[in-house]
């Protein structure tokens, strides 16, 4: 099940960095995260600072 970055994300990219399948990307605002490229691996949701990333 891929995560999701809610509307609650702030744009720092501190997930991005950490993705190691890089299915992170910013789009507008926000980063989101391509289902089909992530792993669940919860790496980024780890390290997000406002806890915008969850399981789908």
């Amino acid at each position: 099940m891929a995560y999701v970055i809610s509307d609650a994300c702030i744009n720092c990219a501190a997930c991005e960095s950490e993705c190691p399948t890089s299915a992170i990307s910013e789009k507008g605002d926000k980063r989101v995260i391509d289902p089909d490229t992530c792993v669940s691996c919860g790496a980024c949701a780890a390290v997000c600072p406002v806890e915008a990333i969850s399981e789908e």
